[in-house]
């Protein structure tokens, strides 16, 4: 297996993006990912009651539909909150982009991101959809995954390679998010391309299992977004052999967790005025829910995420924080290590001594800046 930390478009995908005037900062924020091949999809979704209107139509047409050319997607507006204007206009966009392209409007996939409660300005997006197919290319990746990008600092990108069948894979993976992050799923896109051949149920099968063990796995603020999407197309381009459930399988999933978890770190080594990466460690529990649980009401304090921006070494916020998890264990069985502070890089080791299951969070400090962000975000 070998990985890169860029964006390498597998075989019969192409991409582009435009400035299409959503943004007032006139920045680029329309981009287009699409497979010259029919692809299957698996897709997740945030777990918020309140869900956008992409969200939305993405579930009809997962069920009206099998095969799948295009994903589209905006920043800078969620289409959200925004009733039945919303859902026409997500459709509409989907619409006019498979009328210019000669496809089914229900194998184009949609995604936004950005502030809620505003219409889509669809006459600007209808009248941008002729240039953004006109400059699909290979090397379009290169705009698109900034086009992505909301409050982003960086671009989040990987590729990683493994060889099924004397045939070389390419799974390359493109995410935004910085904030109004935590899991199920965070607020995040992520969109990940492969030429794998593959089985629909394989294909569901592995993206859950990376997207529990990566997306589902760290948090900023604690605040679930209504736009969360992690979308697969897998298009067969490299004639690879085929992928099932069980035959190729692990390594196909080894290299998809690896994609998904490092685009997860991305998003908090990017968190909105973040100065700390932390990594929180959870073991000797009695399962992975349990672990994960502990792990999660640590990352999710607020007062260890402050301690951690003072550089702060107050145990008792790990230990407070550890008892509101609701998971019981004795005083004399914990066990608490936390790595030097005034470091970018904090580790934060728990030991259960309730059994054997562990597992990893991921989490930023709590700062000043964090607030400034967000007080004047809209």
């Amino acid at each position: 297996m070998k990985i890169y930390k860029k964006a390498i478009l597998p075989r019969g995908f192409s991409a582009a993006a435009v400035a299409a005037g959503i943004k007032r900062s006139q920045k680029l924020d329309l981009a287009l990912f699409y497979s010259g091949l029919p692809a299957k999809a698996a897709v997740q979704f945030t777990k918020n009651k309140v869900q956008a209107a992409p969200i939305k139509i993405n579930r009809r047409y997962l069920k009206q539909n099998k095969e799948y050319r295009a994903i589209i997607v905006n920043s800078g507006n969620a289409n959200c909150f925004t009733g039945e204007s919303g859902l026409r206009d997500a459709e509409q966009t989907t619409r006019v982009l498979a009328k210019v392209m000669g496809i089914k409007k229900e194998s184009v996939l949609i995604a936004s991101t950005g502030i809620i409660g505003r219409r889509l300005p669809l006459l600007k997006i209808k009248k941008a959809i002729p240039l953004l197919v006109k400059g699909l290319s290979r090397g379009g990746i290169d705009k698109a995954k900034i086009a992505i990008r909301t409050t982003d600092t960086i671009t989040k990108e990987i590729t990683a390679k493994i060889n099924i069948g004397n045939r070389i894979v390419t799974i390359c993976g493109v995410a935004k998010g910085a904030g109004m992050i935590a899991p199920n799923l965070a607020t995040m896109l992520c969109f990940i391309l492969t030429d794998a051949r593959i089985t629909q149920p394989a294909l569901n099968k592995a993206l859950k299992i990376a997207v529990d063990n990566s997306f589902n796995c760290i948090t900023v603020d604690g605040c679930m977004s209504t736009n969360d999407t992690v979308i697969a197309l897998a298009n067969g381009a490299s004639h690879s052999n085929l992928i099932e459930t069980h035959k190729h399988f692990p390594l196909f999933v080894q290299a998809l967790k690896i994609v998904c978890l490092e685009l997860a770190k991305m998003i908090i080594q990017d968190a909105e005025g973040a100065t700390k990466f932390i990594r929180i460690k959870v073991g000797q529990a009695r399962n992975f829910a349990e672990a994960k649980r502990v792990a999660l009401s640590i990352a999710n304090s607020n007062l260890f995420k402050t301690a951690a921006y003072g550089e702060n070494p107050n145990f008792g916020r790990v230990i407070a924080a550890i008892g509101s998890s609701g998971i019981e264990t004795k005083e004399k069985n914990l066990k608490i290590k936390l790595s030097p502070l005034h470091k970018k890089d904090i580790n934060v080791s728990v030991s259960m001594k309730n059994g054997k299951a562990s597992a990893v969070v991921y989490t930023a400090d709590l700062t000043p800046e964090y607030i400034k962000i967000n007080a004047a975000y809209n």
